[in-house]
């Protein structure tokens, strides 16, 4: 037998072979975009732990909350008036005092050795203006008594020339006696004219000269006066009516002119210093109406003051209470305290986010029927202390995950469970 040669199949292998590695080529390049097009698998989060809220349209207030404490309206420190030592502590901090009450006691012996010498400055220039206006008081009845007599003189002189001006129309006095008793007469009028100038000037000359005598007096006594109430300071009173707060000195302490020695302040009238954030400020105004918590019952206020400067990030705000403090309210409570700014009528809002400030626009995830919650872009407005407004991204009745979702920045959707 005789092997008949089979044609050669290399040939059609090679282009089948090709044919098989584009295929597979081809299917590979696409199952790659494919899977490259594919989302990411959602996130699964328990519903029971994200705060799920709905959105509403309606009526609500906007707020502004922050804490402080309970500080007296009316408070008054107590500086020493003079420089002393601490004697004795009459009074700790608690005490119920009068304006009379002592709190404590001050001595300083060269204060109470000046005022024994401005009690003596004093009795010596008494004395100097006693003596003094006994000398005038002596020369004004001198001149008193001079002119008395001068006077008495001219009217015995004009009593005697009237007799012998009658006698000498009889011719029984000569004319040069006459003429002498006219001109003793007129002399002595001079005279008493004279004398009684004299005696006026004495006598409001009296005043001028005891003026600087009394001066010295005056200010002799008014020495006294002050290093006696500077004595009496020594016992340091409290000066008004209220509660003992602070006695920043102890017993042997040597204080100054100045120095802070207790505060007082009346218990009875509180008001709250709250701390607002700096950011939630700008319209909060005077007179706007407030409600503090002290923890055992909540009080109406009003704003009454407003710090012209930040400090820490926070503003100071004042309110005065408008009704009686619950009982256990006294200075340094700790209180929280929300301020009403304005009535937002007929608007879509939304329970405040975590994460979203007034006036921006945030991603929030909204919930679906299907049961997943998809990242949505939100327009936020004016903000509360627990709400805030929808401007744009969501309607009345959608619901939307408010807990913090950072964590899911990169994801456009989570499973909810």
């Amino acid at each position: 037998m005789v092997d008949i040669a089979r044609p050669s199949q290399a040939r059609k292998k090679k282009i089948r072979r090709a044919i098989y590695g584009a295929l597979a080529v081809a299917v590979i390049a696409l199952i790659s975009v494919g899977v490259s097009r594919l989302k990411p698998a959602a996130p699964t989060v328990d519903r029971a732990v994200v705060w799920v809220d709905t959105v509403k349209r309606g009526d609500f207030t906007r707020q502004v909350r922050g804490s402080g404490t309970l500080v007296p309206e009316d408070i008054r420190w107590i500086p020493a008036q003079t420089q002393g030592r601490v004697e004795r502590m009459v009074l700790r901090p608690g005490a119920q005092v009068t304006p009379d009450t002592v709190i404590l006691e001050l001595s300083n012996p060269e204060l109470e050795q000046a005022v024994r010498e401005a009690q003596l400055g004093y009795q010596s220039a008494q004395a100097a203006f006693t003596n003094k206006k006994a000398e005038l008081q002596s020369a004004l009845l001198s001149q008193e008594a001079n002119t008395a007599n001068i006077e008495t003189q001219y009217k015995q002189a004009a009593l005697d020339l009237e007799a012998n001006e009658q006698l000498a129309k009889d011719g029984l006095v000569s004319d040069l006696q006459l003429k002498q008793k006219r001109g003793l007469s007129d002399d002595l009028k001079n005279r008493l004219s004279v004398e009684q100038r004299r005696l006026t000037i004495t006598r409001e000359g009296i005043t001028s000269q005891l003026a600087p005598q009394e001066a010295d007096v005056n200010q002799r006594k008014a020495a006294w006066d002050l290093r006696r109430r500077q004595l009496d300071d020594l016992k340091v009173k409290a000066g008004m009516s209220g509660i003992l707060q602070v006695v920043p000195v102890e017993r042997g302490q040597q204080v100054s002119p100045g120095t802070n020695l207790a505060r007082v302040a009346n218990p009875s009238n509180l008001k709250a210093e709250l701390r607002i954030a700096e950011t939630q400020t700008k319209d909060i105004h005077i007179g706007q109406y407030a409600e503090v918590d002290t923890r055992n019952g909540v009080v109406k206020g009003h704003v009454s003051r407003i710090d012209p400067a930040a400090q820490g990030g926070t503003v100071g705000v004042d309110v005065i209470m408008d009704g009686p403090l619950p009982a256990g309210a006294r200075p340094d409570l700790s209180v929280d305290g929300t301020i009403q700014l304005e009535r937002l009528v007929n608007i879509i809002y939304v329970g405040r986010p975590a994460f979203g400030q007034e006036n921006s626009t945030v991603g929030i995830f909204k919930v679906l029927p299907s049961g997943e919650a998809q990242r949505t872009n939100v327009k936020l407005g004016r903000a509360s202390v627990n709400t805030i407004e929808v401007i744009d991204g969501l309607q009345p009745g959608d619901q939307v995950i408010l807990s913090d979702m950072t964590q899911y920045d990169s994801f456009e959707r989570v499973q909810l469970k």
